[in-house]
């Protein structure tokens, strides 16, 4: 199951964590987000115990910001408390996430 990110456990879910991490800046009301759902979830289950996958909704909290979200979802990989790639942005198959999950544990 996809963990819940906010601005209050971020630092200690995502910038201490030692496994990688993708979080997905989402909304409730966005389309592509909803469709994508059901994807992070799958992938956090398939993937438990070699990175951390969860979501951060950008109308609760402020760590957009930080992050200069300007389009959601908007996918982005973290280890060791940096950004370790360039954010994916838009509606994203299992597919091509798979294939960067696979690229960050490796």
């Amino acid at each position: 199951m996809a963990l819940e990110f906010t601005d209050q456990n971020w630092d200690k879910e995502v910038m201490q964590s030692e496994l990688p991490i993708l979080v997905d800046f989402f909304a409730e009301w966005c389309g592509p987000c909803k469709m994508m759902g059901p994807i992070i979830e799958k992938l956090a289950t398939e993937y438990q115990g070699k990175i951390k996958i969860g979501k951060l909704n950008i109308d609760e909290n402020e760590k957009p910001a930080e992050f200069m979200i300007q389009s959601i979802p908007t996918l982005i990989f973290i280890k060791n408390g940096e950004v370790a790639q360039a954010p994916l942005i838009g509606y994203k198959s299992e597919e091509e996430l798979r294939s960067h999950i696979e690229k960050i544990i490796a």
